[in-house]
């Protein structure tokens, strides 16, 4: 039932009054019962009823009053009906009428939401109202719809009942409709925004004036940023939040430093005039991507700790890198409840709509593996990409509406109303906190000076730079509002304008000094023992007593009572209590679970993430078991010993760019812990590449940054088509220089552990890239005894131990899985003359290390590099750029490969099988 069936119950009930044979006999009695529920009883008229021959007795005044009771009745219900209807449209499209552009140009698609249009009167209005839909109403309706207009449809728009609890629109309601969306400011606050809006265009001014034609990325249009942080890190201080990881693109990153993270002007300036370029020769970045940390204190004098994170020009990827800084930071201090960090990203409005990452990122937000109890979104909304429009940009109203996919709030509001900005914030943070999730500041702006300061934005889009043009800041017309109010004069603003400028030329000259040494960020406390560089030569101990791995592999073997784990589970795990007695050698599955767990019984954490990673991809892994009988899960590996260090072991939703940037951000906080993201098969990680690109490939050259994190990346050719056999290894060591990963593929269980506790027992820190196999997983070859992984260490290269290369007459070197395919050849051949060795570590490796390991070999002879891979990719291209032709004058580099292809791989089982079998026959031929 809605107002317009009530209008129709309405019209019957006049006709009833009128003449009760009038309506037919269902809506009579309807309306006789009506009358005896309103307290009078009706009587039979002296007319006979045409329907029914019933006698009527005359009206009384009894029954007319009932009558009249009864109309008001159902004008209530059809008012009330009505004005809920009006008050919900008001909550559900009042933002589409609010005024949201500084620039005032008009809106499509607004709905109408006057009155007349929900069938009530300019009489209607005037009368006294006390309506259920909206709190502490009283007054008149129009008193209530004026609120409603304030509220809804001033500068702030709200976006919030497409969110399913009740309980939350409840809260938001409350919020805004009892203080109309609008704080009331202490004259302290005002001046603070002010102050805060005129520190951010006095910086753009300045840097403008000396560096002219420099690209800065200025925040004019959008100063209104800076009070918004501002008093957002203020909220964040009296919720006792002790960290705050920012990310953010270009626009306004200079300022944000200089004005939020109190970044030294001087160091700014001296960075546009660059005077010593040798200090950056092949490295360093441009000054907009910069990161920088530092302490905040807030008005009450509580600290917060800032970090600002390192970003290339690929926008939205720095999202989940910050996410995963903040869950890292939440982790190390043992903040279960995840309330002393928190994340706020800054989002240009473009590429919140148009980059997937942003939904991986929001997808994150409330995952167990990956929540952080809330991100403060900020969307600077330049109505424009580039020179791209809105409408050529976007399919949806809002470039926001992307996070209409999480039950929480989007506030849009108008950059150049500063106090709706205030309120927004403090309902913004509040939100936060109550509900612990996410939430979204839409902040409408524009461009002052086009993309960039060179870019010349009236090409493409000439109207509203002709609008720009004529326009005042923001801090022009907060201060006139000020100015009227009497909350400032016109000499305090002088006052602040003099100082703020005499401060910036200060620093400005000061940045012209020879003398001048720019500040270095060091690494933070954690970081103080490990370094990047080039590799050490150093060994590194990885070794561990063998009783020791032995109970460590048993204990992962015992379940608790009354667990009933899967059936097939029974004979691995009995194989591993025999691995641990030594009766047979470890699996490669065996060998990694000791790897975790005698780094977790030393103190390191461990987080590990992807596809499938907790059974793992090939059903190999089984590290949390699951009860048949009741669902629920146990991880033999989190109950080694009471006092064992953090294992976080979490199955990825299906993304990759998110996922790895998550863990490339925990990293960055966890250099004494393992943080590993496994892929479901290796290919998938070019899903990923911006993030291996411009993260974790480039940061050290960029920022100095280090990271430990490690990408298990299954790898080999068994026909199973061409998106599940390669994980590009060529584009890897394309990457490579200056010892900046570690590209390794171990070939051995006892290889892959002391691989994985060398990457956390060593101090050098760099990100590593394994190669793990798919058919080796039960391979009956790929196996190793338990005291090479308790007395062992990781080589680079393996020789062969059968074949002693000075009785070699070939040698085959190769990497990964086509090792055990040469060796079953071999021993099928009954060749004993021939030599296979292994490269482990394709990178870094030296041409010292690679000829030393040919030591025996006659010189001049020919060395065959055998690879599954086609021509063009694999290691090949790598080591034929770096190792030539010849190695040292002493030896000929060959090369037995696919052809040359543009995809990885056939399709075809039959046809694979054909090709390695050409592969093996070519790397014997003549023998």
């Amino acid at each position: 039932m809605n107002s317009f069936s009530l209008d129709y119950i309405d019209d019957l009930y006049v006709q009833y009054v009128r003449d009760p044979s009038s309506v037919s006999e269902t809506w009579r009695q309807y309306f006789e019962q009506f009358l005896v529920v309103g307290g009078t009883t009706s009587k039979s008229t002296s007319k006979a009823s045409p329907t029914n021959g019933r006698t009527e007795a005359p009206a009384t005044p009894e029954s007319l009053a009932a009558h009249r009771n009864a109309e008001e009745a159902i004008w209530l219900s059809r008012i009330q009906d009505r004005v809920n209807n009006l008050v919900r449209e008001y909550r559900v499209r009042g933002h589409l009428t609010a005024d949201l552009d500084p620039l005032g140009f008009d809106r499509p698609d607004r709905p109408n939401l006057s009155p007349e249009v929900y069938g009530l009167s300019d009489e209607d209005l005037n009368l006294p109202f006390d309506s259920m839909a909206i709190e502490n109403t009283g007054g008149t309706i129009k008193s209530i719809l004026k609120r409603l207009q304030n509220t809804y449809c001033r500068s702030i728009g709200a976006q919030f009942m497409h969110i399913n609890r009740r309980n939350i629109r409840d809260w938001l309601q409350r919020r805004m409709e009892t203080t109309e969306n609008r704080l009331e400011l202490s004259h302290e606050v005002q001046r603070r925004i002010y102050v805060r809006l005129a520190d951010a265009a006095i910086f753009e001014e300045f840097v403008r004036r000396k560096f002219v034609g420099a690209k800065t990325f200025s925040l004019e249009g959008a100063e209104s940023l800076i009070p918004l942080l501002d008093l957002a890190l203020e909220k964040a201080g009296q919720h006792n939040v002790k960290e705050v990881v920012m990310g953010m693109a270009h626009r306004g990153r200079l300022n944000v430093m200089a004005n939020i993270l109190k970044k030294r002007a001087t160091n700014i300036f001296w960075s546009f005039d660059d005077p010593r370029p040798e200090m950056n020769r092949g490295g360093g970045d441009v000054r907009y991507h910069l990161g920088y940390s530092s302490d905040w204190k807030t008005a009450t004098g509580d600290n917060i700790h800032i970090s600002l994170c390192f970003n290339p020009s690929h926008l939205e990827f720095v999202n989940t890198v910050a996410q995963g800084r903040t869950r890292c930071k939440q982790d190390r201090s043992g903040d279960v409840d995840r309330k002393e960090a928190m994340t706020i990203l800054i989002h240009g409005d473009a590429a919140f709509a148009g980059e997937g990452v942003v939904q991986e990122t929001l997808n994150l937000s409330e995952l167990p593996g990956y929540r952080t109890n809330g991100t403060l979104h900020v969307v600077i909304n330049n109505q424009v990409g580039f020179t791209t429009e809105p409408a050529d940009g976007r399919s949806t109203t809002y470039a926001t509406d992307i996070a209409k996919m999480l039950q929480i709030p989007i506030f849009h509001v108008n950059g150049e109303d500063p106090e709706a900005v205030a309120q927004v914030v403090s309902l913004a943070m509040d939100f936060r906190k109550e509900f612990h999730r996410d939430v979204v500041i839409d902040l409408y702006a524009f461009r002052r000076w086009g993309h960039n300061e060179g870019d010349e934005p009236r090409f493409t889009q000439p109207q509203m730079y002709n609008e720009i043009d004529s326009r005042a800041t923001v801090r022009e017309q907060y201060l006139g509002q000020l100015l009227k109010l009497g909350k400032i004069t016109a000499a305090e603003a002088e006052q602040i304008q003099k100082e703020r400028t005499e401060k910036l030329e200060s620093e400005f000259e000061a940045s012209k000094n020879e003398s001048f040494v720019p500040d270095t960020q060091t690494l933070a406390a954690n970081w103080a023992v490990y370094f990047g560089g080039n590799e050490p030569s150093e060994p590194t101990d990885t070794t561990a007593p063998i009783d020791t791995l032995s109970g460590l592999l048993d204990k992962l073997t015992r379940l608790p009572d009354g667990f009933s784990s899967n059936k097939k589970l029974k004979r691995p795990m009995a194989q591993k209590r025999e691995m641990a007695l030594g009766k047979l050698p470890l699996d490669w599955a065996s060998a990694e679970a000791l790897a975790f767990a005698s780094l977790l019984t030393s103190q390191h954490p461990i987080r590990m993430t992807g596809q499938d990673c907790q059974r793992g991809t090939f059903s190999q892994r089984h590290a949390v078991l699951h009860d048949t009988k009741d669902g629920s899960t146990y991880t033999p590996l989190k109950h080694l010993s009471p006092d064992q260090a953090p294992l976080e072991l979490y199955n990825s939703p299906l993304s990759e760019a998110g996922v790895l940037g998550f863990e490339y951000g925990y990293s960055l906080d966890n250099p004494d812990g393992l943080t590993i993201w496994e892929a479901q098969f290796g290919d998938f990680w070019n899903c990923a590449q911006v993030i291996v690109d411009q993260f974790i490939a480039s940061a050290e050259d960029k920022w100095n940054r280090l990271s430990g994190l490690v990408m298990l990346l299954p790898h080999g050719f068994e026909g199973q088509g061409p998106e599940h056999c390669s994980a590009r290894v060529e584009r890897f060591l394309a990457m490579a220089a200056e010892d900046n990963i570690q590209v390794c593929q171990p070939t051995t269980p006892a290889q892959y552990f002391h691989l994985l506790r060398r990457q956390v027992l060593r101090k050098w820190r760099k990100p590593l890239v394994v190669l793990t196999p798919k058919s080796l997983l039960r391979h009956p070859k790929c196996v190793s005894p338990l005291k090479i992984l308790a007395g062992g260490s990781f080589k680079k290269i393996l020789r062969d131990r059968k074949v002693s290369l000075p009785d070699a007459r070939r040698l085959l070197v190769c990497t990964g899985k086509v090792y055990y395919d040469l060796l079953e050849a071999r021993t099928q051949r009954g060749l004993d003359d021939v030599a296979i060795m292994r490269i482990e570590q394709l990178y870094p490796l030296s041409t010292e290390e690679l000829v030393a390991s040919f030591e025996g070999y006659p010189n001049g002879s020919e060395i065959f590099w055998v690879q599954e891979e086609p021509t063009n990719m694999g290691a090949w291209p790598y080591l034929k750029l770096n190792f030539g032709d010849e190695l040292h004058d002493l030896y000929k580099l060959r090369r037995i490969s696919r052809v040359e292809s543009a995809s990885p791989s056939t399709g075809s089982m039959a046809a694979h099988k054909l090709e390695q079998a050409d592969l093996i026959n070519e790397a014997f031929a003549g023998l």
